[in-house]
């Protein structure tokens, strides 16, 4: 236990400080303001058209770093600081949200894969818990065999692992499609792309912690179950 809760702390401090490196980053970047003086939604919009996708809505929402794209509904939701921002910030959010809207029409694999794993990491989430807390409420109160309860806790923390790993290509490529665009279609300067790199690049170290986290907490409980088998 004092091992989970090692884990549990060590990443709760990287994801910490690394969001606040990424919250930083975008408010010094969202000073400069745009050589193109192009909004996050027109360069939304742009992209989306110059990759033939029509059927994709560009939309405000409420709340900061709330930016993402909805393959159910086909929408791009952009934060107030995005959808109206005429910064280097803007650019690169705006750019790989619709890097993933990309993704999305070019049947990216990564993100098909993603997009089914989806409903099993969202059981595998429930039925951990379930077992966790039974756990915790009267030793294995499931009055299952304590092998039992290791594969189904190693087997559901798996799939969510899995789902934080699937995540990073899936982010990165969007990233590098969304860099790759606002070069080549002159949206920014080279001192600009460089400041939205580095955004996206803070951004993308988000999901790196949260993969590393589960990695972690995964091995954690294969050595909790399995560490002292023969």
């Amino acid at each position: 236990m004092i091992l989970l809760i090692l884990i549990v702390v060590v990443f709760a401090i990287a994801g910490f400080v690394v969001s606040r490196k990424l919250k930083n980053k975008f408010r010094q970047y969202s000073q400069v303001t745009l050589h193109a003086n192009l909004s996050g939604a027109e360069i939304a919009k742009l992209m989306l058209a110059d990759n033939n996708i029509s059927d994709v809505q560009v939309l405000a929402v409420e709340g900061q770093l709330t930016d993402h794209y909805n393959p159910a509904n086909k929408t791009v939701n952009l934060s107030p600081d995005v959808y109206y921002g005429r910064n280097a910030a803007a650019a690169a959010v705006a750019s790989h949200e619709c890097g993933h809207a990309v993704q999305h029409a070019t049947a990216y694999a990564w993100l098909n894969l993603r997009s089914a794993l989806v409903p099993i990491q969202n059981a595998s989430s429930k039925i951990l818990n379930i077992v966790l807390i039974a756990s915790l409420l009267g030793g294995f109160a499931l009055g299952l065999p304590h092998e039992w309860i290791g594969f189904i806790v190693v087997g559901a923390y798996g799939v969510m692992t899995l789902f934080t790993l699937v995540t990073l290509p899936v982010e990165f490529d969007a990233s590098n499609r969304a860099l790759a665009w606002v070069k080549t279609r002159n949206i920014v300067t080279p001192d600009e792309y460089a400041m939205s790199k580095d955004s996206l690049k803070w951004a993308a170290m988000t999901y790196v912690v949260a993969a590393l986290a589960s990695l972690a907490t995964l091995a954690y409980y294969i050595f909790v179950f399995f560490g002292n088998r023969d």
